[in-house]
């Protein structure tokens, strides 16, 4: 997105695009919306869509796709085997990645499934800058453990750091120096999604990858959020500003054994699949993909999804589409900011990040204070967020509870989907909220699956403070909804 300057002298990001297709929402009153949290056991997740005004509950696979892809779709060709589509899409990969070899998936943590059955055993260790849910439940399942090296800025709420998921290079050679033996791979996310959406720059990326091709230890990049990553080192990075979107792109993957990624997001369409430059790691991992996706021109995705991709994939290197995300989340944080509102800084990509832990300081750690500020976002104003703190970890094996680093709500953005108007909304619902968070209180589990808990579990709260929170909302709301 271009910089605009407006003559008023106010700086919001304007839309590099226009508006050919809309769906209709619905914005149901107050007394509904603490019904429906109640029905969905005080977990957004199981939240149905006909009671949602703003889903900012991800931008994975809600992403809107452009009039070129949509085109693209209807040369998609349905062969079984041998697909031009599978072909279209590999050799666009081989262009921006510089792979040689494409294994379809239907979605990212697929993608993780197969990297993980091929490399984790017991004992198995796993750096990485930081986790995501599903990448370490694949690792703990087989046996493994995470170890999470990202630097001490990246867990800091209040940052000027532009670079917040960079590894700790130091504890990072420890590591290896004294486990490269039990580590058949480090995992590198760009744009750590629990923090914050932070990225890493590219300086770290290829000085940790360096450091682990040193130890024998492959290296694998999950992809999924580069885009928002890629716009980051262009604006954020010194050294990287003359460089164009496809040298950066390139010069990332060329540090890589393995790239996977979710197409839902990176590529706004849904599907996802690995990239890999040697063959004997191909080979080492296809066999999977038959037997648990499909077969391997199509691996479990539809083929117009993957000539949307395509067309994606290329339109991520176009920096006016990929900074849309980015300056939509910036402006609502320093609109948050501005009204006292506490998030996480500096704005990183996929979402807007506000800081539970601050926002609601009465509410305990162990009563879930980031799933108690999700239920009062939506009650305030049918707005769907996502939970990032403890109830999005699993207990230790002991049973005990495994305190989150950090308690966030995450307000996700999906790429070219709301209106500034929509964006201004949320911030005036969240600011009224600020402004009676005495009233939000705690949650605890009525129901807990053993793995996974964020995306079924259910909750109650621990007193009435939903009703608190309705009755406040008709005295100074009236008659709205």
């Amino acid at each position: 997105m271009s910089e605009i300057r407006f003559f008023s002298g106010e700086r919001i990001p304007l839309e590099l695009h226009k508006v050919r297709v809309v769906q209709k929402l619905n914005l149901v009153p107050v007394e509904r919306r603490v019904e429906a949290m109640r029905e969905a056991g005080c977990n957004t997740f199981l939240l149905k869509n006909k009671d949602i005004y703003l889903d900012m509950l991800t931008d994975s696979g809600v992403n809107a796709m452009s009039d070129r892809q949509m085109a693209a779709m209807m040369v998609a060709d349905d062969s079984y085997a041998g697909s031009a589509t599978f072909t279209r899409l590999t050799d666009k990969l081989t262009e921006l990645f510089g792979t040689e070899y494409f294994l379809p998936a239907h979605q990212g943590r697929a993608a993780e499934n197969i990297i993980a059955m091929t490399y984790v055993k017991p004992g198995s260790i796993i750096p990485m800058n930081y986790h995501f849910t599903t990448t370490k439940a694949h690792i703990t399942r087989l046996g493994g453990t995470v170890e999470e090296l990202v630097s001490d800025e990246g867990v800091r709420i209040e940052s000027s750091d532009p670079f917040k998921g960079n590894f700790d290079l130091e504890r990072l050679e420890d590591l290896l120096k004294k486990e490269h033996g039990r580590i058949p791979f480090m995992r590198i996310e760009a744009g750590t999604n629990l923090i914050g959406g932070q990225p890493l720059s590219l300086s770290n990326i290829e000085e940790a990858s360096d450091i682990a091709h040193r130890y024998g230890v492959l290296t694998v990049l999950d992809a999924s959020l580069l885009q928002d990553n890629l716009y980051f080192i262009k604006t954020r990075e010194e050294a990287a500003r003359d460089l164009s979107l496809r040298e950066i792109t390139r010069r990332i993957a060329d540090k890589m054994d393995i790239i996977y990624f979710s197409g839902r997001k990176l590529g706004f369409a849904r599907g996802g699949g690995i990239s890999i430059h040697d063959e004997e790691i191909y080979l080492k991992m296809r066999e999977l993909v038959p037997m648990f996706e499909g077969f391997l021109t199509y691996g479990g995705m539809s083929v117009r999804e993957m000539e949307a991709m395509a067309v994606g994939l290329e339109e991520t290197m176009d920096m006016d589409v990929i900074s849309q995300g980015p300056l939509f989340i910036e402006c609502m944080t320093n609109e948050l900011i501005a009204k006292g509102v506490p998030v996480v800084t500096p704005p990183g990509g996929l979402g807007c990040h506000l800081d539970a832990t601050r926002f609601i300081p009465h509410v305990r750690q162990e009563e879930y204070p980031a799933g108690s500020l999700a239920a009062a976002v939506y009650i305030a104003g049918g707005i769907r967020g996502m939970e990032r703190g403890t109830i999005s970890e699993q207990r230790e094996a002991d049973g005990s509870e495994h305190l989150a680093a950090v308690e966030l709500l995450r307000l996700a953005l999906p790429r070219r989907v709301f209106t500034l108007s929509q964006v201004k909304y949320a911030v005036d619902r969240i600011a009224w909220l600020y402004g009676n968070r005495d009233l939000i209180g705690g949650l605890r589990f009525i129901e807990e699956p053993s793995s996974l808990r964020f995306f079924f579990g259910r909750l109650e709260p621990v007193s009435p403070w939903m009703e608190r929170i309705e009755k406040a909302f008709r005295r100074d709301f009236g008659d709205s909804l």
